[in-house]
């Protein structure tokens, strides 16, 4: 019988001793987003998540909360499964080391590899970090304290069951040899070489006596099997191994595909876990991905820095696909990267707002406006820059695709959006208003509202491993239902999008933010403080006309024509207008500039009703930075003259385009 097209991947087990923070969901993440793109691939794909649930450091926190330990990691796991559904993390099984189907299998493991005297009883003394629930020797303690953590470790001395560690570090090194690949980076597996096996591996103790949360020894119940054996053993207890009739997942899906961890525990899943699967005769996996830290400025995150970001926070405020984008496209997948708020918030403005977001908006309103709203035939290649969009596009798949297979998040994202920023370019090149003026050009102008929207449809359905939401915003706005020109494979053919299919405006994908205000609120909410949901407006250009008006000096410093040639002025026409609540000075007006719909706050409210601004053609300033005014986003600033208590708006006439620039 031949085996399915199986992908088998896990996260690490999570220890459920505090709340989980957004280094947690950097992980699961990354998981997720492998777990869809090989489903889209056609893979059956089993993803596992969990938590380890047992060990000393766990009763101790539960006794301080005067709480049993099983009370404990209850109250904390309600908490990491409420996480994982917000993040929309599309596992297939969580596994929880306390549950009868783990701790009956492990129970099996350890009487077996008892029996075949791979375990002995012996007595232990060495230096033990209950945080990290690891020993070391003392030559592997910096300055005295643990390697992993830093902090301070205990000199432990009981009776103790011994793994015969040594017995298998020959084969254990023939596998790294005969298989490149199972240890990545590469440089993680330097480190167990030249750090834990050349020196001489030791035998492991694998149970503990001077604590009682835990599995115990069969037949020695005064002993608790050693976390590491426990929890590492949750990747095939979840599949059902050791369940005789009811296997089947193990069979299916084992060996994995990959072990996701970070490279705090690397050493356990790329040297003991081995050596288990070796004792236990079974098949080991084919890759352990050791992914680096998510930092702050200041070093790993923790309460008492008051510098934890909670994920939850940051999808409540900017929506899960601009914080899932965020986390696997500013760090590249195996490294340390650093979080700061600023980056946060403009990776949001300059990928996701101005280019993907703008993209679509544009795309819509030009077919919208030359089309009525429906999407020319494709006519293969017609202007002069169809050819290289189309040649991208190809090349994107590729890239993309290659990317993914070896979970460089990063590196994918950042060939997509090459074929984003090129698909923008092309609208430059092409200039579509011009050619709307010209009837003769209509071939050409309909040949560029299709690659256009097909250049969009390909970058939405690439999006799919990583963003869960704008995916489907993006075929609802391009007027697609999910199926066959939905699918991955789909997009290898360009011009796949038939004719005829009408678009539909929608709201922006990502609203654009103000970089300072953002950062200061998100900056505020790692601290533990508090800050209101409408911040205090600050000076900028493109706040509106109802503040209090100051005194004008008499004149203003000169400035050189190319000062002035900064200042982008665009014809716009108001499509809608509307109060904006408990602000009785603004009004929200939505503008037609030609290419794009854009949202713009004004101070106008008490000299114009929004009756009398729809139809309207004003004057935009159109490169400003973007600000939020009483919770609303304003994309640029309308143009009026003002004297006391009269404003009138600058206005030009109706036979005027919209888009035209104002000189």
């Amino acid at each position: 019988m031949t085996k399915k097209n199986t992908f088998y991947i896990t996260t690490p087990i999570y220890y459920p001793s505090d709340k989980l923070h957004i280094g947690h969901a950097y992980t699961t993440v990354a998981g997720d987003a492998m777990a869809r793109y090989k489903r889209l691939r056609g893979y059956d794909v089993w993803y596992l998540t969990g938590t380890d649930e047992h060990g000393q450091k766990i009763e101790r926190k539960a006794k301080e909360k005067d709480q049993t330990p099983q009370q404990f990691v209850d109250d904390i796991v309600v908490g990491i499964k409420d996480l994982w559904a917000k993040l929309e993390i599309s596992n297939d099984d969580f596994i929880r080391t306390t549950e009868d189907r783990h701790k009956v299998v492990v129970e099996k493991i350890f009487a077996q590899l008892l029996k075949q005297d791979d375990i002995y009883k012996g007595t232990y003394e060495g230096w033990y970090c209950t945080p990290c629930e690891s020993f070391f020797l003392e030559r592997q303690l910096v300055d005295g304290k643990c390697p992993d953590c830093g902090r301070a470790v205990e000199l432990v001395k009981e009776e103790s069951y011994f793994f015969r560690m040594s017995n298998y570090a020959d084969r254990l090194l023939k596998y790294y040899e005969d298989n490149p690949d199972f240890i990545q980076p590469e440089s993680r597996k330097n480190e167990m070489i030249n750090n834990f096996i050349k020196p001489g591996l030791e035998d492991l103790a694998v149970s503990r006596t001077t604590f009682d949360w835990g599995i115990k020894v069969p037949g020695d119940a005064k002993h608790v099997i050693y976390v590491w054996i426990d929890a590492l053993s949750n990747y095939i207890t979840a599949l059902g191994y050791g369940n005789e009739g009811d296997d089947q997942k193990y069979r299916d899906f084992w060996p994995a595909d990959v072990h996701l961890v970070g490279k705090e525990i690397v050493r356990f899943h790329t040297i003991y876990w081995p050596i288990m699967l070796m004792a236990l005769d079974l098949p080991l996996p084919k890759k352990v991905f050791a992914h680096g830290w998510l930092l702050m400025k200041d070093g790993k995150m923790s309460k008492s820095k008051g510098n934890v970001v909670d994920p939850v926070m940051l999808i409540d405020r900017y929506g899960l696909d601009a914080l899932r984008y965020y986390l696997l496209r500013e760090v590249p997948f195996g490294a340390d990267g650093t979080f700061t708020p600023e980056n946060f918030v403009e990776r949001i403005n300059f990928d996701l707002a101005n280019d993907l977001g703008n993209l679509l908006n544009r795309t819509i309103a030009m077919i919208d406006k030359y089309f009525d709203g429906v999407i020319p035939p494709f006519a293969g290649r017609v202007t002069e820059f169809d050819e290289s969009l189309q040649k991208l596009a190809s090349e994107t798949i590729v890239q993309v695709e290659s990317a993914l297979e070896n979970m460089e998040f990063s590196v994918a994202l950042s060939s997509l959006w090459q074929l984003v920023s090129r698909t923008n370019k092309y609208i430059d090149e092409t200039q579509p208003w011009t050619l709307a003026k010209d009837e003769s050009k209509n071939g050409q102008l309909a040949s560029v509202m299709h690659h256009l929207a097909e250049s969009l449809r390909i970058v939405s359905i690439l999006l799919q491993p990583f963003l869960t939401h704008s995916p489907r915003e993006m075929w609802k706005q391009l007027g697609l239902e999910q199926g066959e020109l939905t699918s991955w494979e789909s997009t290898k053919q360009f011009g796949s999008l038939p004719g005829g299919t009408r678009v539909s405006k929608g709201t922006p994908l990502f609203p654009r933010l103000d970089t300072a205000e953002e950062s200061a609120f998100i900056a505020a909410a790692m601290s533990g403080g508090t800050q209101s949901e409408e911040p205090a407006e600050q000076p900028n250009a493109a706040k509106a006309a109802d503040e209090a008006p100051q005194a004008a000096p008499e004149s203003k410093d000169e400035i050189a024509i190319d000062d002035f040639a900064k200042v982008e002025l665009r014809v716009a026409q108001v499509i809608s207008a509307e109060p904006v609540l408990k602000a009785d000075k603004l009004m929200k007006l939505q503008l037609d500039l030609g290419y794009e719909q854009r949202q713009v706050v004004s101070g106008i409210a008490k000299f114009y009703t929004p009756e009398q601004m729809v139809g309207r053609k004003v004057i935009c300033v159109t490169n400003l930075k973007p600000v939020k005014l009483r919770g609303e986003m304003s994309q640029g600033m309308i143009l009026a003259a003002s004297h006391g208590d009269q404003l009138t708006l600058a206005t030009v006439p109706d036979n005027m385009p919209n888009g035209a620039v104002v000189k």
